[in-house]
């Protein structure tokens, strides 16, 4: 009698689950942007969300919740009710570099969330203020190496993807003595690199295409084996004389561990559907974005990712001593 009772319940949890992920969303969502807005993160988070506010029926109302290199506002979002109602955008840094630059992490990428799926891939950039004297990326290199010149390096806080993508390349350039700046998220970063106040970042291209564009900064190499439709004059860092800095960044949805496996293949197909709409692509295909293929955007590929890219980041970024604030 009594396993009888604890199928009808488990039934009836089921079928209350499924009715409940049918009707979702009845109320507006929550999608933790964990940098300040203007940052790419925010600004893709933004494309989409407009997207599924239009075909979901409900809003999809972005919170920026900056803090430790994206990690405070991934620990909320792992820590919210599993329900659907909170999800957030992660990306290479919060889900790949966090757990070798924050040895207290209060999250697991690899265990404590539902993947959702793999929203776009944004080549990297280097970039510096536009009077920067350095005319190529060979010129540029050089001005790095020179210990007898101190030069400024922005960040998005320790964990961002500016930081680690930077790290990596003072790495390969072996150098140690620049000034390092932190900031609260890429987008104010940015604007101390355009007003001069800084020297030089490593950024994804959604985040600077309209100012190298404009001119409002310079770029110096695309880390990518091919130059970018978006901005086809910047040199590719292979023709720039810098073959082995290759890297791209991405951003995903991710939602808190326990949300109903209904709710994240809903938000799955949605995103899906958002990536083949031609005015949505458009939009992150002209920032520089790199839509992912049909068969890199299920919840399985997105898990798969995010294993590969912790296991990819903790030895180059504890080789290179970079450790966050606790």
């Amino acid at each position: 009698m009594k396993s009888l009772l604890a199928l009808l319940s488990t039934s009836l949890v089921m079928a209350t689950t499924s009715v409940a992920a049918q009707s979702y969303p009845t109320r507006p969502v929550t999608v933790i942007v964990p940098f300040a807005a203007g940052g790419p993160t925010d600004i893709i988070a933004r494309i989409v969300g407009e997207y599924y506010s239009k075909t979901l029926g409900q809003q999809f109302v972005i919170e920026n919740l900056a803090g430790a290199g994206g990690t405070t506002g991934i620990t909320r979002g792992a820590q919210a009710k599993p329900d659907g109602y909170t999800i957030m955008m992660g990306h290479m840094g919060t889900h790949g570099a966090a757990p070798a630059l924050y040895p207290k992490l209060r999250y697991d990428p690899t265990k404590d969330f539902e993947p959702i799926g793999l929203v776009a891939g944004t080549p990297i950039l280097i970039v510096a203020r536009k009077d920067f004297p350095a005319a190529d990326l060979k010129e540029f290199v050089a001005r790095a190496r020179d210990t007898s010149t101190r030069i400024s390096q922005a960040h998005a806080g320790v964990g961002s993807v500016s930081f680690t993508t930077c790290t990596l390349l003072s790495t390969q350039l072996g150098v140690k003595h620049h000034r390092v700046v932190a900031y609260r998220g890429t987008g104010p970063a940015l604007n101390d690199l355009v007003g001069g106040q800084v020297d030089y970042m490593c950024d994804q291209i959604v985040n600077v295409a309209e100012q190298v564009r404009g001119g409002a900064i310079k770029a110096y190499g695309i880390a990518t084996a091919e130059r970018s439709p978006a901005l086809p004059d910047v040199p590719t860092t292979k023709e720039g004389g810098l073959p082995d800095y290759q890297v791209s960044a991405w951003n995903a949805l991710f939602a808190p561990k326990g949300t109903p496996r209904e709710i994240v293949t809903k938000l799955n197909e949605t995103l899906s559907k958002a990536l083949d709409d031609q005015a949505t692509r458009k939009r992150l295909l002209d920032l520089g974005s790199v839509i992912p293929q049909a068969n890199e955007r299920s919840p399985q590929a997105l898990a798969e990712l995010v294993k590969s890219e912790v296991a990819r980041w903790t030895p180059i970024l504890t080789a290179a001593g970079a450790v966050g604030a606790q």
